[in-house]
C-alpha cells in the first residue's frame, strides 16, 4: 500500500508541477502581449501627433495663399474657410504595403477666424477693467439671454489675474529687485473658455452658450472682424444696433464683403449711428485650427490658435489635443 500512496502524492505533486508552469508561461505570454500592445498604441498616438503637425503645415500654408490672395482683407469666402472633410490620408501617399497591412488613418478639419469672437483679454488693461469693452460684452451676453453683470465679474477676475509690471531699478549691492510677495489664493488666469467656471455666476450651460462666441487670445486689444462675426456680437459691437439689423447685415455679407472699414461705416443700418469705441477691422491675424485624426484604432482631436504676420508668415501659438 505504501508504494502506491507514495506513486498518488508523486502524480499529484507532477500535475500541480504542470499546472504551475502552464500559469507561468500563460503569465509570461500574456504580459509580453500586453507590452507589445502597448507598444503598437504608443506608435499609432506618435503617428497621429504627426498627422495633426502635417495638417498644422498645411494650414499654414493655406493662411499665407490667403494672405497672397487678399492682403488686406479676410472673408468667410476665402481659401482658408474651406474645410476639409474626412480624407484618408492613403489615397495620398505612396507606399509600401506590408502583407496584411490595415492602415486605416483619415484626417479632417477646419480653420475658424478667431478675431470673430470676442476676446476676453480685451476687457482689462494695467489691472483696470475697460470699461468700453465691458459694455461690449454686457450687449453680448444680453443678446445671448444671458445675465449682463457677469460681464463686469469676468472684467475684474481678468484685471486681478494680470501680471504687475515689474519698475526698473537695483536693490542692494547691485541685486535686481524681487517682486513683492502675496499672500492668499491668487486669482485664476483665464485661459480657456471653461475657466470662467472660476467666476462666480458661471455654470456649465452658462459656457455652451457662449463657447462658440469667446475666446482668449494671447494679446489685448484685438480687433473684431465686421467681415466674420455672428449677428450676436455684430449687434454687441454699436450701443444701438438691434439685433435684426445686425442679421441682416449679416445675410448681406454673404453676397458682399466689406473690403474697407470705410465701406462698412456706409451701410444703411450703421450709418446713422455713433461708430463703435471698441477697435474693429475687416482683417484677422488669429485662426483656431481644428484636426480629427484617425489611424486604425487610435485617435486624436487637437484644436490650435494660429497667428499670421504682417508679411503672410503664420506661427503656432499652442496646441490642444482632446
Amino acid at each position: 500500500m505504501k508504494p502506491r500512496r507514495q506513486r498518488g502524492v508523486a502524480v499529484i505533486t507532477a500535475l500541480l508541477l504542470t499546472t504551475l508552469a502552464v500559469t507561468i508561461v500563460a503569465s509570461l505570454f500574456w504580459q509580453q502581449q500586453v507590452q507589445v500592445r502597448s507598444m503598437e498604441n504608443q506608435r499609432l498616438q506618435l503617428q497621429t501627433r504627426w498627422i495633426v503637425r502635417g495638417a498644422l503645415d498645411l494650414s499654414r500654408l493655406v493662411l499665407y495663399q490667403d494672405h497672397l490672395d487678399s492682403p488686406t482683407v479676410t472673408q468667410l469666402n476665402g481659401i482658408w474657410a474651406t474645410p476639409l472633410e474626412e480624407t484618408r490620408l492613403d489615397d495620398y501617399i505612396e507606399r509600401e504595403r506590408a502583407e496584411a497591412e490595415n492602415f486605416n488613418a483619415t484626417l479632417s478639419g477646419k480653420m475658424i477666424d478667431a478675431q470673430s469672437r470676442y476676446n476676453l483679454a480685451n476687457l482689462a488693461q494695467n489691472h483696470q477693467p475697460v470699461q468700453i469693452q465691458v459694455k461690449v460684452f454686457e450687449r453680448l451676453l444680453t443678446n445671448l439671454r444671458l445675465d449682463p453683470s457677469l460681464a463686469q465679474a469676468v472684467a475684474m477676475q481678468v484685471a486681478n489675474a494680470q501680471t504687475a509690471p515689474q519698475p526698473p531699478g537695483q536693490g542692494q549691492q547691485g541685486q535686481p529687485q524681487q517682486p513683492a510677495q502675496t499672500s492668499g489664493p491668487q486669482p485664476v488666469d483665464l485661459l480657456r473658455v471653461e475657466d470662467l467656471l472660476a467666476v462666480s455666476g458661471f455654470t456649465p450651460q452658462t459656457i455652451e452658450k457662449l463657447r462658440d462666441f469667446v475666446i482668449i487670445l494671447p494679446e489685448r486689444a484685438t480687433e473684431l472682424n465686421v467681415n466674420t462675426v455672428p449677428a450676436e456680437l455684430l449687434s454687441a459691437l454699436y450701443e444701438n444696433l438691434s439685433l435684426s439689423d445686425a442679421a441682416a447685415m449679416v445675410n448681406t455679407r454673404q453676397r458682399v464683403y466689406y473690403l474697407d472699414k470705410g465701406r462698412f461705416d456706409t451701410l444703411p443700418q450703421v450709418s446713422s449711428l455713433r461708430k463703435p469705441d471698441a477697435p474693429y477691422d475687416v482683417k484677422s491675424r488669429y485662426f483656431l485650427a481644428y484636426s480629427r485624426v484617425r489611424l486604425d484604432r487610435a485617435a486624436l482631436d487637437a484644436q490650435s490658435l494660429l497667428v499670421r504676420a504682417g508679411n503672410g508668415i503664420t506661427t503656432v501659438v499652442w496646441i490642444r489635443e482632446y
